[in-house]
């Protein structure tokens, strides 16, 4: 235990708060050319977020706006992260099923969620339910493959093998006023309500306040086909229903010295029905699930000098959930599974530019987290990690090179039993852009990156399927990328286009094994990813009121399993990985009405290891349309807009016997005070 009180200490002695600095461009005194007198302009501050440069960025980058959300009637996160190039999204159906993502088969655990600037945790499953968080008040979604750009982010975001970053919208005001005030009511099919609000006020020249609240119910009965050898039958999904609540708080207060503080307060809660998996001859479905999740958190951020600059964070999350099954084979008839995991977490960051071409960054973080559980022989578990990031980039002329070191510290104590090994690791990554010619868009990059996920407390400590003894899984990226833009015809805006082929190894793959008498998590699996990612944008004006924007992405994939030459899945495809995958979107702007469309497809996929018919899942193709307007009056805004998701009523499963909805739609109003 004394190990672990010294690094309890050294997490309590790292420096928290943060920051998340608004693009602020100030304009500069300058004199008349003809007068000479100089005029001052009135400071300017433009609130959107900076989006990162997908085409110069040494790593893969894919970005989508609040604007592009709304117009291609995007419904919920998982249907937006579905449009990222490389991304592989588990979707259970319907509105309250769980959904994940990972990084070209890689795993949910290997890829972290960034809210605000602070990684979002969840230690007892290693893998995030995006589901959850809205898209209501989302600013820009961004996924960048390998790290952000941004070197004043945590070690904890360094040493992920890609960020799914979610920015939300900062209050901004028009006409000198003080608040804005916005209510929302969305409808649609079966059951699906939910009203929203929002609060924007200015408390005084430097401190704003934002509130944001959300209520979802929804049925969740969507009709679907069953097919049964010869036999087809119309029925219904069951027990799919959903109650839940969403609602945060954001102080942003600029100080006198230019720094910036910003303290987020958070809270979820849902009750949803289990709807399970398809069988025949058994519709009974019992199942409920409740979750709570609460944080606050702070980010702080300095600018002490053109050489120095310095970000810190702290963090506290609480989260709980329960599980309640029905059935006679239970004692009292019913079965109850509580978990509560609560997680401390500190970071700072510290940036010098000793000169224009070079940049230097270290990061520091620390993480306490404790999982209680009612399950049988739960050893109530404390980890405690250190993760330290040294980051270097150099830029000058037609290159930019990007290297950094993490190393990864982590210690456990248990209340019974023998605690797993202490565990320490070192991961190099590096990234490199070239620009052969000066006048010419066109960018050559090049990434390796070695990274490693550990075992989660589930993985660990899991009544009869945990294993203390397993290892970190451990993989390394390799990247080669080209990008491209210009206005390549005198009728387009501009034209955009990016081409990474990728390779990942991953050894040791945590994952649950046979046994003699029962199922165990172990070090069993070795995976070899081979793909290619591509990505294209354009945007043209067809009159001076009507602008055409279009986009698509493409993923080839193959990834096999090379674990057991004996075995009958030796090189086959790994479950759930489509060979092809891809989506393309058009947006038409006009003074009248805004038209979205967009196709989302998938090819054929295998639900278990083995890639034989009996296991196949079907590929799909999801056209989504929406038409959306916006009314201004005198004091207040009113925006309608309907859309139609799977507007040719396709029935497919993301997971083998979870049938998606069919044609479904959605009426969302507006009100903006």
């Amino acid at each position: 235990m004394k190990g672990n009180n010294q690094a309890y200490k050294l997490w309590l002695c790292l420096l928290c708060s943060f920051l998340l600095l608004p693009l602020e461009i100030q304009a500069q005194e300058k004199g008349d050319s003809i007068t000479g007198k100089v005029h001052k302009i009135d400071e300017v501050t433009v609130t959107a977020r900076r989006t990162p440069a997908k085409v110069t960025s040494t790593i893969p980058v894919q970005t989508l706006s609040r604007q592009d959300i709304s117009q291609l009637g995007i419904q919920n996160m998982a249907d937006a992260v579905r449009r990222f190039a490389g991304a592989n999204v588990k979707d259970y159906g319907g509105i309250g099923g769980l959904k994940t993502v990972s990084i070209r088969n890689m795993g949910a655990a290997h890829t972290a969620v960034s809210y605000d600037g602070v990684t979002v945790s969840n230690c007892q499953a290693g893998q995030i339910d995006i589901g959850r968080f809205s898209l209501d008040n989302v600013s820009m979604l961004s996924l960048a493959i390998g790290q952000n750009e941004d070197m004043l982010q945590s070690a904890r975001l360094y040493a992920s093998a890609g960020v799914l970053n979610i920015e939300t919208e900062k209050p901004h005001f028009t006409n000198e006023r003080n608040y804005a005030f916005q209510t929302q009511i969305k409808g649609g099919s079966f059951g699906y309500v939910s009203p929203s609000v929002r609060w924007w006020q200015k408390i005084n020249k430097r401190t704003r306040l934002s509130v944001d609240g959300m209520f979802l119910r929804a049925d969740g009965n969507y009709p679907f086909i069953l097919v049964n050898g010869k036999y087809v039958t119309k029925e219904k999904r069951n027990n799919s229903d959903i109650y839940s609540l969403q609602g945060e708080a954001n102080l942003y207060h600029s100080f006198k010295d230019e720094s910036e503080l910003d303290v987020k307060g958070y809270y979820f809660y849902s009750k949803r029905g289990l709807p399970g998996a398809v069988t025949l001859y058994n519709p009974i479905a019992d199942e409920t699930l409740w979750d709570e999740n609460a944080f606050i958190q702070a980010r702080y951020k300095k600018h002490f000098s053109p050489q120095w600059s310095v970000q810190a964070q702290a963090k506290y999350n609480h989260g709980w959930n329960k599980y309640e099954d029905l059935g006679a084979e239970y004692t009292n008839g019913v079965y109850h599974a509580k978990h509560r995991q609560d997680e401390y977490y500190l970071s700072a960051t510290v940036l010098y530019h000793p000169m224009t071409s070079l940049s230097v960054a270290l990061a520091q973080d620390g993480s306490v987290n404790m999982l209680r559980s009612n399950l049988p022989d739960c050893p109530f578990p404390t980890r405690y990690t250190s993760q330290t990031a040294l980051n270097i980039r150099y830029q000058q002329g037609f290159i930019t090179a990007t290297g950094t070191l993490i190393n990864t510290f982590i210690t456990e104590s248990v209340e019974e039993g023998e605690k797993p090994k202490d565990f320490n690791r070192l991961a190099p990554s590096v990234s490199v852009s070239l620009q052969p010619w000066k006048d010419e868009s066109l960018y050559l990059r090049l990434m390796y990156k070695s990274t490693f996920r550990t075992p989660t407390f589930n993985d660990l400590y899991y009544y009869r399927l945990g294993n203390r003894n397993l290892r970190p899984e451990k993989a390394n990226e390799y990247n080669i990328g080209i990008t491209w833009s210009r206005p390549l015809f005198s009728f387009l805006d501009y034209f955009s286009i990016t081409a990474d082929g990728y390779y990942n190894d991953v050894t040791d793959k945590i994952v649950a094994f046979p046994t003699t008498y029962a199922w165990r998590m172990a070090n069993y699996g070795k995976v070899h990813a081979t793909g290619m990612d591509i990505t294209l944008a354009t945007a043209t004006s067809i009159s001076k009121d009507i602008k055409l924007i279009m986009s698509g992405s493409y993923t080839w994939q193959q990834a096999i399993d090379l674990t057991d030459p004996d075995s009958k899945s030796y090189k086959d495809q790994l479950p759930y990985t489509p060979e092809h995958s891809g989506n393309v979107s058009a947006i038409i702007e006009t003074p009248w009405v805004n038209v979205g469309y967009s196709i989302v497809g998938v090819s054929k996929r295998y639900c278990l290891s083995q890639n034989i018919p009996e296991n196949k899942i079907d590929g799909y193709m999801e056209h989504t349309a929406s038409l959306s307007r916006e009314f201004s009056f005198k004091h207040y805004k009113l925006r309608l807009q309907a859309e139609v998701a799977n507007l040719t009523n396709e029935q497919y499963d993301v997971i083998k016997y979870y049938p998606m909805p069919g044609r479904s739609w959605r009426i969302t109003g507006t009100f903006k005070f």
